[in-house]
């Protein structure tokens, strides 16, 4: 294939470049009051609720968080406790990256700039883009832009502040629910699929290279 050549590489931070790890804790947390059979459902709907309550007005994403808490426990009938919802949003600061992602990171930051989007609060975001091992020109949160991804609204204010027009892009995640299905919409022509394993197949129909890691990415860029 003929290597891409972006004016930006842009990417989802949580999950594709750091180790979203909202699931083992949930496990980790709730292993006493959700029954061993019920966990995977409940994990599944803690989940979904996330998704759920990024879709409306921005709200923080303390609120997000402890929202999807409440929802979940409530549907498998468990009690809320007053430390549930800060248990996961104090702890998001402190994930560190994918080991696949320091070093090719690095070699493509020195080739093209690199900016992230992120569903993050301002203060939680850049302890996070520190543990990453490469300069980023630009760091957006859902914060700055008043809305969350999927809502084409994170995303047009990402390609004001940029500057950019969508085909100036390749836009990297390992989510089509969150990032690569609204890409599309927008217009995005050069899309990248980490495959992570923790979203179905996609779709072809929404044109994207696929890769396993980040390992993956200086080759579609011909580094």
């Amino acid at each position: 294939m003929t290597p891409l050549r972006p004016k930006f590489i842009t990417f989802d931070c949580y999950g594709t470049l750091t180790n979203f790890q909202m699931g083992p804790l949930a496990r980790e947390h709730f292993a006493g009051r959700v029954p061993a059979e019920r966990m995977e459902a409940f994990l599944g709907d803690f989940t979904a609720y996330r998704l759920d309550e990024v879709l409306g007005a921005w709200k923080p994403y303390a609120e997000v968080l402890d929202n999807a808490v409440r929802r979940a426990l409530a549907k498998h009938g468990v009690p809320y406790e007053e430390a549930d919802g800060a248990r996961f949003s104090d702890a998001v600061p402190g994930w560190g990256p994918h080991p696949d992602v320091a070093e090719p990171l690095a070699r493509v930051a020195k080739e093209f700039p690199l900016v992230i989007l992120s569903n993050a609060a301002n203060h939680q975001i850049h302890a996070n883009v520190a543990k990453l091992g490469a300069p980023f020109h630009a760091v957006f949160t859902a914060e700055q832009a008043g809305a969350y991804k999927p809502r084409m609204r994170a995303f047009e204010y990402m390609l004001g502040e940029l500057g950019a027009r969508p085909e100036e892009l390749l836009h990297v995640s390992s989510s089509f629910r969150y990032d690569l299905m609204t890409a599309h919409d927008l217009g995005i022509r050069d899309k990248a699929w980490v495959n992570r394993g923790h979203e179905p197949r996609g779709n072809a129909f929404y044109g994207y290279h696929e890769i396993p890691d980040i390992g993956g990415l200086p080759g579609l860029l011909g580094l």
